[in-house]
């Protein structure tokens, strides 16, 4: 009788959610780039579920990996993907392979104070800049004023991407000041009107947003050009899971991941994987 149920219910484009789901709890933890979105995404399906609970912590892709490993959190936000000797304490602790989920696109954006003059750099410049190289905004165009860096925390995913694809893996300037969050960086770029910072493009409120040039064309975080890769610094953001998704943690992936939750993504300021 129930298997009759369910396939009618599917017939007529309805989901049934399994019965674990009606109370259950589900925890997300990790990208600080991330949580709004993620909070977001909670609200609306709680709205819709409200017998489930899901619950949204920041810290960090580190952090949030590490509680994935630890056993701590159901859903591991990443704005990075997960490394090679991560994947492998998960498997060896579970005996399984993590599952990877693709849930929005996002352009890692370099603010500047909305009085400075400079607004397109290359990755090159960006890069000089933050090993400590270039130390003056007059070098790249702007006013003569030395340049303050703000940066993430190494726990920070969107720290980790700005390291490997920006500075080659090197070291960030020990001039950079390092703060806990992107929603930090851009309130102090936008009191410090020398300063220069980084994070997702959801953020950029306040400040200006400086485009990339590369060969003979600059490119601003737009939607158009981070979908189609011209965004030279665009990137997935992901959800990570021990094993593949089940239950209460599956309705809520589905749900990121639908018409709806793709919505949300655009609301928000990050582009959709749909």
């Amino acid at each position: 009788m129930k298997k009759t149920l369910r396939s009618s219910l599917v017939a007529l484009g309805l989901t049934l959610l399994p019965l674990a789901a009606q109370a259950g709890t589900v925890t997300v933890k990790g990208s600080d780039t991330m949580v709004i979105l993620a909070q977001r995404w909670a609200e609306a399906f709680m709205k819709k579920n409200p017998s489930m609970k899901i619950q949204v912590t920041g810290g960090g892709s580190g952090t949030g990996l590490a509680a994935l490993q630890n056993g701590t959190t159901d859903i591991a936000m990443s704005s990075r993907e997960m490394k090679e000797a991560e994947e492998e304490k998960l498997r060896a602790r579970y005996n399984t392979p993590p599952t990877q989920f693709s849930v929005a696109k996002d352009g890692v954006t370099f603010y500047v104070n909305e009085a400075n003059k400079v607004d397109t750099l290359t990755v090159e410049q960006l890069k000089a800049i933050y090993l400590g190289d270039t130390e003056s905004w007059k070098a790249v165009g702007g006013a003569d004023a030395p340049i303050v860096l703000y940066s993430r925390e190494n726990s920070s995913g969107t720290y980790v991407f700005v390291k490997d694809t920006v500075l080659g893996g090197d070291d960030f300037a020990s001039a950079a000041q390092t703060l806990p969050g992107t929603a930090a960086v851009v309130n102090a770029v936008s009191k410090e009107k020398n300063g220069i910072g980084y994070g997702g493009a959801a953020y950029a409120k306040g400040i200006k947003e400086l485009k990339i040039k590369k060969g003979n064309e600059a490119f601003a975080p737009t939607a158009e050009n981070v979908k189609s890769g011209k965004y030279p610094l665009s990137r997935d953001l992901f959800f990570y899971l021990r094993n593949k998704p089940s239950g209460d943690v599956k309705a809520f992936i589905d749900f990121a991941l639908s018409a709806e939750g793709q919505a949300i993504v655009t609301q928000v300021g990050y582009f959709p994987v749909k």
